[in-house]
């Protein structure tokens, strides 16, 4: 059976179920459906289930901005996580509306019919099923959920212990007494080393060059302070949110305007957290804070399981893997029971689902993102991503509350179908994830991302106080977003049981 929504929405993550939420709480008088591949709410948080799994970013802003975080951690775990946006699915009636178990496959639009027809594969039966909606929203992120990205190590096969990937981490996987090592040296890498060491005989880092890495407390004072003020939750989370967003914004651009005294501030802070216990060359990065995502550890316990000795860092590229662990370029061998291989993650867009308009497939690195919201020539569609230099979550709400400005604004219209179309020299070869990050997964994804333009509204600027103006202040008839009136040819079956948002 086909079935109908106004807004057909593509994951259950924290972007999906935040679209879900506003499409309700800003009275857009639309029903909507959600369809996820996995078989719970959290995309990501649902995803990832290695030892120590945690936020990159401070919960303040990683938080939805219409539901407080009312914990007092900087960095949460996965489980709470993956709680947090499960309590939001219920407390704004969305839960109903998630048809889990679903892999879309193709989505493609009609302008003979004005709708988005999409297919999806219910994976517990294998059965395809067909959904149809004036509207189809992208919230899967960018990842590939079925592969991270592993590289084929010289003499992998001679290696005696298991080769482990975070994003598939074995339930029965024990390390109690197991000398480990984690080559990688990004976020998933200091979360797994402190998380593993109180159990594992050993955890060697093993990276072929530093990251930038700074040290917050577990949980933040000022949090903490205004919980036993008794300071309103809503009230407190607002003043968090908005100190952290100024802060976030400030670092970065230090680094942007001023490097070397970027450098040199987070320098400082890993010189104070080693104690002159360990080598600084392991921290010092060649390359400028931000042209690489910052790594964050709270109450720095890297740096305490570095100092205590539970763990151990290398600097060094891999030779060859032998049968009891690495041998490295310099000669050195790490021995080795197990070998977590935290390199990173594969970019992909829409879950690996093609995409079409008037039967035609959609390049997406073909295609200028307008906004950072919309892809040129695909009507009455939204991707939406975050940022990669702030929280996730800052531009994901600004892009649902934007996507429900222009709902309401048709309704009120009598608009049908929305569409922006770049001009040729609107378009640049430069990614929509911008230039300013030379992080591996960043260049890796270059083939599928879309591009960013030449000017505004086509560049993703990855600023908050700026998108912030634009998506929520800014004129919805640009001149370049356009809208009509064409007629919708209704369902000719039963509707999806979705109430309507308002």
């Amino acid at each position: 059976m086909t079935r109908h929504v106004d807004v057909l929405i593509i994951g259950a993550g924290l972007s999906g179920i935040g679209m879900a939420c506003h499409l309700a709480k800003e009275n857009t008088g639309r029903s909507y459906a959600i369809l996820e591949r996995r078989t719970a709410i959290g995309g990501t948080w649902d995803l990832f289930r290695y030892p120590g799994v945690r936020s990159d970013s401070d919960m303040y802003t990683f938080g939805f901005g219409f539901r407080p975080w009312n914990g007092t951690k900087v960095l949460a775990d996965g489980p709470n996580i993956r709680q947090y946006i499960s309590d939001t699915a219920e407390e704004y009636g969305v839960t109903q509306h998630i048809r889990f178990g679903r892999k879309v496959t193709t989505a493609s639009w009609s302008s003979a019919t004005n709708t988005w027809t999409v297919t999806a594969l219910d994976e517990q039966t294998g059965a395809a099923e067909t959904f149809t909606s004036n509207f189809l929203v992208g919230c899967t992120g960018y990842y590939d959920y079925d592969n991270g990205y592993r590289p084929e190590f010289p003499g992998e096969a001679d290696f005696g212990g298991p080769i482990v990937h975070p994003q598939h981490w074995p339930e029965d996987l024990d390390y109690r007494g197991k000398r480990v090592v984690v080559i990688g040296s990004g976020a998933t890498a200091i979360t797994l080393i402190p998380a593993m060491s109180g159990d594992a005989e050993h955890v060697t880092m093993l990276q072929r060059s530093p990251t930038y890495i700074t040290a917050l407390p577990a949980d933040d004072p000022v949090a903490v302070g205004m919980k036993l003020a008794r300071v309103p939750a809503k009230l407190a989370y607002q003043i968090g949110r908005n100190r952290n967003i100024a802060l976030q914004r400030a670092s970065f651009q230090l680094s942007r305007t001023n490097p070397a005294a970027a450098r040199k501030l987070f320098l400082a802070g890993v010189r104070m957290q080693l104690g002159g216990k360990i080598d600084m060359r392991h921290f010092t990065p060649t390359y400028n804070p931000w042209d690489q995502r910052l790594c964050v550890v709270p109450n720095g316990d890297l740096f305490r399981v570095l100092r205590n000795g539970k763990a151990s860092i290398v600097t060094d590229h891999i030779e060859t893997f032998t049968e009891t662990g690495i041998r490295l370029a310099s000669g050195e061998e790490l021995p080795a029971d197990i070998v977590i291989s935290a390199t990173g993650l594969r970019m992909q867009i829409l879950g690996g689902a093609t995409l079409e308009v008037d039967d035609e497939p959609v390049v997406t690195r073909d295609r200028v993102v307008y906004k950072g919201a919309m892809l040129d020539g695909v009507p009455n569609a939204v991707m939406v991503l975050g940022y990669t230099n702030a929280s996730w979550t800052l531009k994901a709400d600004l892009a649902a509350e934007y996507f429900c400005r222009v709902l309401n604004h048709m309704r009120a219209k009598g608009y049908t179908r929305m569409e922006a179309i770049a001009e040729e020299g609107d378009r640049s070869t430069e990614s929509a994830m911008g230039s300013a990050l030379t992080s591996g997964y960043i260049q890796r994804g270059d083939a599928i991302m879309p591009r960013q333009g030449t000017r505004a509204p086509w560049q993703v600027v990855n600023n908050y106080f700026r998108d912030r103006k634009m998506l929520r202040k800014g004129p919805i008839d640009d001149g370049i977003l356009t809208f009509t009136r064409a007629a919708a040819v209704a369902p000719v079956d039963a509707p999806l049981e979705a109430s309507r948002t308002a």
